[in-house]
């Protein structure tokens, strides 16, 4: 296999399974690992550092919030998160790109409250280096492979949010 989109730079430290787009099956897990044990690192340092942040709010539970977050979110979410790296990408370098992407997405969610913009800007780099991964092999593909790596990050935290 020739040279890969990310091998050189800092997202050459990720995994091979998130780097190539051979493996959708090993991609996905891997992804879900990478991100919520990265956002539950960030939240814990967060909650040390400023225990006062607020947090995101879901005043909604149940089912229905369990399939907006676990389901919908993820979907919704990976194309927008297309979108804005289609045009990311026509002026800047795969690892700009991406990184910017989680930046904006991290603003995106700090909106609601600051501490979620820190905790979800890791796992929208591994969203976005996904994306930009598997968009060599197909649009389809790569939003496929983002949104169910999405939807296994949100699972447990969805879970939490939607049924305790």
């Amino acid at each position: 296999m020739g040279p890969q989109l990310f091998d050189s730079g800092p997202l050459r430290l990720l995994p091979a399974a998130v780097r190539e787009p051979r493996r959708a099956w090993l991609a996905i897990p891997v992804g879900a690992a990478l991100t919520l044990s990265g956002s539950l690192l960030l939240s814990w340092a967060a909650s040390t550092i400023a225990p006062t942040l607020a947090k995101p709010d879901f005043p909604v539970r149940g089912a229905t919030t369990f399939g907006l977050l676990v389901l919908f979110a993820p979907l919704v979410e990976t194309l927008i998160m297309a979108a804005v790296l289609s045009l990311l990408a026509r002026f800047l370098s795969p690892t700009a790109t991406v990184l910017s992407s989680a930046a904006l997405w991290g603003v995106a969610h700090s909106l609601q409250a600051p501490v979620w913009g820190l905790v979800v800007w890791w796992p929208f780099v591994i969203f976005s280096t996904l994306y930009m991964v598997w968009r060599e092999r197909s649009v389809l593909a790569a939003i496929g492979v983002a949104a169910a790596t999405h939807a296994l990050q949100n699972l447990v935290p969805g879970w939490t949010i939607a049924f305790t």
